[in-house]
């Protein structure tokens, strides 16, 4: 079982930057190619607004969205999903378990083993590059 994280509206927009907010706690999208590229190197991919380990860096892929891209979570506890149909769309949102924070969506478009693209906004996550 997932220990939660929660706190009010305030303590989340005093603890994230603005992006981060809107991104996590409000539903929101960064557009495409603007938030720094991670590194490429060995390293876990955390939820920006808790810390949860989200992504292994060896599960991340170019997909050219302009988002990160994984194609699993490092584990699947810490990733929930639901189903998003706003923008007369029908899509699966995919949310960090311990703050409920969104991350992205998953599409059935992605690479070998799995299929999956977990395409993440980048304002959702921080890079903890392995010792």
């Amino acid at each position: 079982m997932v220990e939660k994280v929660e706190k009010t509206e305030a303590e989340w927009r005093e603890s994230l930057s603005d992006m981060a907010f809107k991104v996590l706690r409000k539903h929101g999208t960064e557009r495409a190619h603007t938030h720094d590229n991670f590194p490429k190197a060995d390293g876990t991919f955390r939820c920006a607004g808790c810390d949860a380990p989200l992504f292994d860096a060896k599960t991340k892929f170019e997909s050219g969205t302009g988002w990160p891209s994984f194609y699993k979570p490092l584990d699947d506890e810490m990733v929930g999903e639901s189903q998003d149909n706003s923008w007369f769309m029908k899509r699966t949102e995919v949310h960090c378990n311990r703050c409920e924070g969104h991350l992205g969506h998953v599409f059935p478009d992605g690479p070998q083993p799995t299929g999956l693209r977990y395409c993440i906004n980048g304002a959702a996550l921080k890079f903890d590059e392995a010792d």
